[in-house]
């Protein structure tokens, strides 16, 4: 089998549906015994770090929403975690257990409160950054 490039294996993944993207995934996975996701997570977590000094300098119109703690209603939290994110039910959980954690970064005033009111309402504690 010939190598192929990195120029060509992303114009064989254009020309791909995202569902053959998606089961193309699935089996890498699979075959190499890792996941994709994980990198994704750190890569989401790094520029939060850097975006919160430079908000500090300016009037801030960013905002982070952090949950500090579930409260008594966990489950009533991780599915208002679930309702603000794009999160499936393991990872949402995984959050939730894992608080102190930011549930959504840079997001506009109306949209952190809303969010910060919805977990409040589930039992939650929440901070706005």
């Amino acid at each position: 089998m010939a190598k192929l490039s990195t120029d060509e294996l992303l114009e064989a993944f254009k020309e791909m549906t995202l569902i053959e993207l998606s089961e193309f995934v699935k089996q890498f996975e699979d075959t190499f015994n890792v996941t994709a996701a994980a990198p994704v997570a750190v890569a989401g977590a790094a520029p939060a770090a850097g975006g919160g000094d430079a908000g500090a300098a300016e009037e801030q119109d960013e905002f982070d929403v952090i949950l500090e703690a579930a409260g008594d209603k966990k489950i009533q939290v991780i599915k208002e975690v679930r309702a603000l994110t794009s999160l499936g039910l393991k990872e949402a959980k995984d959050l939730v257990d894992g608080a102190p954690k930011p549930v959504l970064e840079k997001v506009d005033k109306a949209a952190a409160d809303k969010a910060k009111e919805a977990l409040e309402g589930a039992g939650a504690t929440v901070t706005l950054k």
